[in-house]
């Protein structure tokens, strides 16, 4: 699953043969959570409430590119958060 984004400690991951809602991964310490890309919610797991306001904020900014790289499958980079 390649790493998507890094920062404060936050990795975002992505698989790219997974269907269904689009969606990541936000990897912290020992938690893990994935979010809808569309509607911003967390559909599993559950992070501190300081990481999942960063996964927000960073998923907010970066929605329309996390969307076009879940339709077509291709990875992409993207920066954190400043």
């Amino acid at each position: 699953m390649p790493v998507i984004a890094r920062f404060y400690g936050i990795i975002i991951k992505m698989y790219f043969k997974e269907h269904g809602i689009s969606h990541f991964h936000a990897i912290y310490g020992e938690y893990n959570a994935v979010y809808d890309i569309e509607s911003c919610e967390i559909i599993e797991g559950d992070l501190p409430v300081r990481a999942d306001r960063m996964v927000r904020e960073w998923m907010q900014k970066y929605q329309a590119e996390l969307l076009e790289m879940w339709k077509t499958q291709q990875f992409k980079q993207l920066p954190g958060l400043e």
